[in-house]
């Protein structure tokens, strides 16, 4: 899910913030990626590198089922629920407090169950 459109906000080197209630801004979800339902993916990027190589957010979808291909990424589940398919690999089942690692070229089905919001770190 691609997060790479989201302008940073600067942010202290050390911050914190409650997942829950960050406002997250529309993400545009490619249509050829929607394989049911009428999912909508919003997301706010909390820093980025310099050389743009690792960010940091949140991100949110809502129920549907969609198609990606992943980036390098450890994301953990705040709230919701998902399965994810891994092609030719594990079929994940996430939920709140689920640590999650895809590797990058991976290609993945979502089925989001329940609006599922992460927080992430994606290495490019």
């Amino acid at each position: 899910m691609s997060t790479s459109d989201h302008s940073a906000t600067p942010v202290p080197a050390s911050f914190s913030v409650s997942v829950a209630d960050v406002e997250l801004e529309a993400d545009d979800l490619d249509p050829e990626q929607i394989v049911s339902g009428d999912p909508v993916v919003t997301g706010k990027v909390l820093w980025e590198s310099a050389d743009g190589k690792q960010v940091r957010g949140i991100w949110q979808i809502t129920p549907g089922v969609v198609t990606d291909v992943e980036a390098n990424e450890l994301f953990v589940v705040v709230s919701g629920r998902a399965t994810v398919e891994v092609e030719g690999g594990e079929t994940l089942e996430v939920g709140p407090g689920s640590a999650c690692v895809l590797r990058e070229g991976d290609r993945t089905t979502w089925t989001v169950h329940e609006t599922l919001r992460k927080a992430y770190h994606i290495s490019y």
